[in-house]
């Protein structure tokens, strides 16, 4: 090889070495912070005329020193909803049960009901594995240490939360009842969902027949259409958390295709809903392509 090969080849070395760690910084230290709300209209959700606004927040994984991420959840609480929906992994770290419910409180309260459904982070802390294990191995289970369930549970009660767990209910909201069937996470490789006949609707005339879980395995969503619910809420996905410009995401930790990783889409004739979420695990900060968000849900008939 020339000098001059050799020069323009150490040049495009240290340039794209230049941009990989610019590409690094922002996604570690700028668009990890860069939360938004979106909106989003899903017609022909209700049973009859009528509408409704649910606020869909995920996966805030709060730790301790994150004031950017509760602030963002302070502005919320001044949205108009009619409902609150959390779908899990609240929990960044051990100890945070009381703040993440507190960071919560602002968003539900009289008039303004709060559901939530749990994830694993909300019963086991993260653990420290290398980062390149996000990618290559998604689905790949260790658990930390134990969390205090019990009491984050207490606590969200206390800001007007209801947690689901295998279970079903009815809530008023003010455009009108809502029937609500919440699973537990199927990340677990422990948990067994439940037979569809168990989980029909309460109220077979409410307004809404909505259905959640933490994590969207395709079993779990097909547990709740065939309980015959007609929007299904979930997590987890983190919108890929990484996604690549024109092509998306590059893994959903779960069975669900990549293109329904974030947002919405159409599973088995019914609107699902995927939140990109607000957070991230302790040890893998950041996020490309992919910025943390809540979504505002306005739902018709």
């Amino acid at each position: 090889m020339s000098a001059a090969a050799r020069i323009r080849l150490a040049r495009a070395t240290a340039a794209a070495a230049a941009m990989g760690l610019g590409v690094a910084a922002y996604a570690t230290l700028i668009e990890r912070r860069w939360y938004r709300l979106r909106h989003v209209t899903l017609p022909g959700v209700l049973r009859r005329p009528g509408r409704l606004t649910i606020l869909h927040v995920s996966d805030l994984h709060l730790v301790p020193g994150q004031d950017h991420r509760v602030a963002f959840l302070e502005r919320l609480g001044r949205l108009d909803h009619d409902l609150t929906v959390v779908t899990g992994d609240l929990l960044g770290a051990p100890a945070g049960e009381d703040a993440a419910a507190a960071a919560l409180a602002p968003l539900a309260g009289p008039g303004r009901p709060g559901l939530v459904v749990l994830g694993s982070n909300d019963r086991f802390g993260p653990v420290v594995k290398a980062p390149w294990r996000y990618l290559t191995d998604p689905t790949h289970r260790t658990h930390g240490p134990r969390l205090d369930t019990d009491r984050l549970v207490d606590r969200l009660a206390d800001h007007g939360y209801r947690t689901l767990t295998d279970e079903t209910a009815v809530v008023d909201t003010r455009p009108g009842p809502v029937s609500v069937a919440g699973l537990d996470d199927p990340h677990l490789p422990w948990t067994r969902l439940p037979d569809p006949t168990t989980m029909r609707p309460p109220d077979p005339e409410a307004l809404l027949r909505l259905g959640l879980v933490h994590s969207p395995y395709l079993a779990a969503l097909d547990t709740l259409v065939d309980a015959d619910y007609d929007l299904l809420l979930a997590g987890h996905t983190h919108g890929g958390q990484v996604r690549v410009p024109g092509f998306g995401a590059v893994v959903a930790n779960c069975d669900l295709p990549l293109d329904q990783a974030r947002g919405a889409s159409r599973y088995r004739d019914r609107w699902l809903h995927v939140s990109a979420g607000l957070g991230h695990s302790r040890y893998a900060p950041v996020r490309f392509a992919c910025p943390p968000e809540a979504t505002v849900l306005e739902l018709t008939d």
